[in-house]
């Protein structure tokens, strides 16, 4: 059990560590999924079940959706920018 504590703790920091060095946005997003939900399962270790559903329910569910939902509001943004530019040209 302790070996799957450090496990999980390294992997907490390779994640944090990755997303600070990540030059895309999508990558970004989707390494903080992974961050979220191992914090999940870092709750449940400690028996804190609540903590668990709550990171669970809003780190990885909520709060990656309304990420995904913004890079595509700035992707659609971008595009029309670009062909309002073309046009012009």
């Amino acid at each position: 059990m302790e070996t799957l504590r450090i496990l999980l703790l390294l992997f907490l920091i390779i994640c944090a560590v990755s997303v600070s060095f990540s030059k895309k946005l999508l990558v970004s997003v989707v390494i903080y999924m992974a961050f979220s939900l191992v914090m999940a399962i870092i709750w449940l270790i400690l028996e804190s079940p609540d903590l668990a559903i709550t990171e669970g329910a809003v780190g990885a569910g909520v709060t990656s959706i309304l990420l995904f939902v913004t890079l595509k509001k700035i992707r659609s943004i971008r595009t029309e920018y670009s062909e309002k530019e073309q046009e012009e040209e």
